[in-house]
């Protein structure tokens, strides 16, 4: 079975390089001197951009009507993208809630990868971190997930394996949480859980992440205070997990 990312916006091939596009909006929001360089001539031959003899003499480089259409659709397939990216985000998080942990979306938190001499720190940026609501260190049970809505942004995150070490540096489990139909569970790494988000608004579990017991580093505990997290269920059924016979000792 192929996966492919559906269509959004149909753009004329060379203005859907991220390289193009970039040098477009560039000449977009400058007055437009020219590079003379072979991205700029290949815009001009596609007749996204086009030269303009100013009255001094010299010429300057303007976007055409064709260029600022090719700007319109990429940023409207980036909308829709991170419309789509933000609602499921919000769903996992609201789900990690209403099982009773504590969550938080959009964390930067610094995780060191590597050992020895190879050992850095980077940034690692969840798209929902939480723990357990407890009072007990052993029981918190850190978890990341991670979104993914397109199977370029999938394969993109995929080929940097030191965001996945940063993951797990800061998480007992890992998921990864994809739009139904982008990929295979099998086409993530076995240390990371796989769930599918369904069009009718379901997490389908098609791969548990292997829990590993840990404890959060201070740097984390210093985030974690400075952040805001997602809004906790109300009423009923926010009684019905502050605790009963199974959550005895855990509390």
């Amino acid at each position: 079975m192929a996966f492919v990312d559906p269509p959004v916006a149909v753009l004329p091939p060379l203005a859907g390089s991220a390289v193009h596009q970039r040098r477009l909006r560039e000449v977009w929001r400058s007055a437009g001197w020219p590079c003379q360089d072979l991205v700029e001539a290949e815009l001009l031959a596609a007749g996204l951009l086009e030269r303009v003899r100013q009255p001094s003499g010299h010429e300057t480089l303007r976007v055409t009507d064709a260029g600022v259409a090719a700007l319109a659709g990429t940023l409207q397939r980036n909308r829709l993208r991170r419309d789509a990216h933000e609602a499921l985000v919000e769903r996992v998080a609201r789900e990690m809630a209403r099982a009773g942990r504590i969550a938080w979306r959009g964390l930067g938190l610094r995780a060191q990868v590597g050992e020895g001499e190879t050992a850095r720190w980077v940034v690692a940026m969840p798209d929902v971190f939480s723990i357990r609501h407890t009072t007990v260190e052993d029981y918190l049970e850190p978890v990341a997930h991670e979104i993914k809505v397109t199977r370029a942004d999938l394969l993109s995150d995929l080929r940097h394996p030191h965001k996945r070490h940063a993951y797990r540096a800061l998480a007992g489990q890992c998921w990864y949480v994809l739009k139904a139909g982008i990929a295979a569970a099998d086409e993530v790494p076995a240390e990371f859980g796989v769930m599918f988000a369904l069009p009718g608004g379901e997490l389908d579990v098609a791969r548990p992440a292997p829990p590993r017991a840990m404890r959060l580093p201070l740097g984390t505990w210093m985030a974690l205070a400075r952040a805001t997290p997602e809004p906790g269920p109300e009423g009923e059924e926010a009684q019905a997990w502050l605790g009963g016979p199974a959550e005895e000792g855990k509390s």
